[in-house]
């Protein structure tokens, strides 16, 4: 995709990068050459940015044009509410204070270069200013009151405002962070009309997708005509720099996957997995709800708070499934036998949640996993308990994977009908995003047991039976959803 660095002077930015083209603001505004293209990266380095500025109008009609400029007119917005930008910024307290700490001084200033500071100390505090205000060029003053640090002001810089000590280092970060984006695009058979991002953690430990199933993601993403960039927890700033978003790290809501699905959503990007489907599928307290309301067939399920727990423990067939509502990948689920371990393993969990979900138990060898991509199926296969254990996975007391139980890919047309009706039954209460639907199945009953998003995608794995389809499906359903909201009025 193009990419222009915006300026009201070419003296601005005297700086020549590789697949950058300099614009100078009154020209990008009138010039009905730079009124077409969609995608277009807008990187506004005007003078001012003020309202009705040059630097506001380049965002503003930057938005118009179906551009991505960068600060978007709501961040400018965002930075002139002096009260907004204070309640953000509490959020930084704790990072203020551990990285300005060491500085002797009453005043200091940071100086924020496309995400990064020259000092190493200040990079985490430099990062979390973009990830909360985007922008290329920014500038924080902090002043120390008492013992600790507080943000005195916020804004956005012009490129004439750069030291000229910081020159070399501007250099670098604007050069690195374009490449970057180059590099992203790869080599790939049709030319791009998106930009796809895909977050991925390379810390986490049980990813959603291995490393080989990634790599057929992003080879089918440029198949259909996507440039792909892989980001990481750190890129939230750089969201509105994409037209979709496909989480590939394990979702919650309290954590960084639900901001990043939030504000990919307010931005206008598809999303997979979108925040509501986040909220629905990680709390088994909604889905255990959502889906007997809906008459779909699940375990015998009651809901435990503290007032009914004694009465519950009493009442209970045992052995029984105590969960708790953000349990996933058989952690934060027990298996109970008796009143007295009900009663100890709800007290343990009711230190991090006021409700909790008791199950019937029902023992088979193996749990179907049904893919559901916008209401249809997509992937079957049979995830295997571990041998002499009642879950899948089994794990040491720290949670960590002693043992998988295997997994089996099923062709679709194998797997018994109303296993796949329930499947897409129970996923139609969640949404009509990507999920992995857990069932059991006895002779000819089937219960639902939980709704996931974020399923797993592996190699050799669910994507067995399709192979590179499977990745193409879902590459096709992101690109159709693109195209339909560009087909709107006003659309992206």
């Amino acid at each position: 995709m193009p990419t222009l660095v915006v300026v009201e002077r070419a003296e601005d930015w005297p700086i020549d990068l590789p697949g950058v083209e300099v614009v100078n603001a009154r020209r990008y505004l009138t010039d009905p050459a730079h009124a077409g293209g969609r995608g277009v990266k807008v990187f506004n380095l005007c003078r001012r940015y003020g309202y009705q500025s040059l630097g506001y109008y380049v965002s503003l009609l930057g938005q118009a044009r179906g551009h991505r400029p960068l600060p978007s007119v709501a961040t400018l917005q965002d930075l002139r509410n002096r009260s907004l930008v204070r309640v953000m910024s509490e959020d930084l307290a704790e990072e203020v204070q551990r990285s300005l700490s060491p500085i002797a001084g009453r005043d200091f200033t940071l100086s924020v270069y496309f995400g990064r500071n020259l000092a190493k100390r200040h990079q985490r505090l430099a990062s979390r200013l973009f990830n909360l205000f985007p922008a290329p060029l920014l500038r924080a003053e902090f002043t120390r009151r008492r013992k600790s640090w507080e943000m005195r002001s916020l804004r956005v810089i012009p490129a004439r405002e750069i030291p000229d000590r910081h020159h070399d280092f501007v250099v670098t970060a604007a050069r690195e962070h374009f490449a970057r984006r180059r590099a992203a695009q790869g080599s790939r058979p049709l030319p791009a009309r998106w930009d796809l991002a895909i977050l991925v953690n390379p810390e986490e430990a049980e990813p959603p997708s291995d490393e080989r199933g990634l790599k057929r993601l992003v080879r089918a993403a440029h198949k259909v005509g996507f440039d792909v960039e892989i980001l990481g927890p750190g890129d939230y700033g750089r969201i509105a720099e994409f037209d979709a978003l496909l989480l590939r790290e394990t979702t919650s809501v309290e954590h960084h996957t639900y901001r990043f699905a939030r504000r990919a959503a307010a931005e206008g990007l598809v999303v997979i997995d979108d925040p509501e489907s986040i909220l629905r599928c990680t709390n088994k307290v909604y889905l255990a709800e959502a889906l007997e309301r809906a008459r779909v067939p699940i375990p015998a399920t009651r809901i435990v708070d503290r007032d009914t727990l004694d009465v519950l423990a009493r009442e209970m067939v045992y052995p029984c499934i105590l969960k708790q509502p953000d349990s996933c990948a058989s952690r934060g689920v027990v298996r109970v036998d008796d009143e007295a371990g009900f009663l100890a393993a709800a007290r343990r969990f009711f230190q991090d949640s006021e409700l909790l979900i008791a199950q019937e138990f029902l023992p088979t060898d193996y749990d179907w996993r049904i893919g559901v991509l916008e209401g249809r199926p997509l992937f079957a296969a049979r995830y295997k308990m571990v041998p002499g254990h009642w879950q899948i996975i089994s794990r040491d007391a720290a949670g960590a994977v002693v043992r998988y139980g295997g997994t089996d890919a099923v062709a679709l047309e194998d797997v018994p009908a109303r296993v796949v009706e329930l499947a897409l039954a129970a996923a139609a209460v969640v949404g009509d995003g990507l999920y992995g639907v857990d069932l059991k199945q006895r002779g000819e009953e089937c219960w639902v047991i939980e709704v996931n998003d974020n399923p797993n995608l592996d190699a050799d794995c669910e994507d067995r039976i399709l192979g590179e389809a499977l990745y193409l499906r879902l590459m096709q359903v992101m690109l159709d959803r693109l195209e339909r909201r560009k087909a709107l009025p006003g659309g992206r």
